[in-house]
């Protein structure tokens, strides 16, 4: 996803983490401790937000909305990706194991 953040930023793309701990314990850390590892192991730049839950009865407005404005199923693994137009009407959902440069096309479309 850095990648992409890299590559499209100047054209007002934006890609925000959000971490879960909700798919076998992956995030237990704090939101300091998840961050720092995500700069440092990886190189992020792109803004990582606090800690959240994505399924369930806790789940997050923003979640609730993309969900339900994309295929309405629950996030399945982490990993999932949500890319939403500038209106932030439309919105496509893509399963974790899609890889951050499939979505190329997509995000090329919505900034031309």
């Amino acid at each position: 996803m850095e990648a992409l953040y890299k590559e499209y930023r100047d054209k007002k793309f934006l890609v925000a983490a959000f971490p879960c701990n909700q798919f076998g314990g992956q995030d237990p850390g704090t939101n300091e401790e998840i961050r720092n590892f995500a700069q440092s192991k990886y190189g992020v730049s792109f803004p990582i937000m606090a800690k959240i839950e994505v399924n369930g009865e806790n789940t997050e407005p923003i979640f609730s909305f993309l969900k339900k404005a994309s295929n309405g199923e629950d996030i399945k693994w982490n990993f999932a990706k949500f890319l939403v137009d500038k209106t932030g009407e439309r919105v496509t959902a893509y399963a974790p194991t899609v890889a951050p440069e499939d979505l190329k096309k997509d995000i090329e479309k919505l900034l031309n």
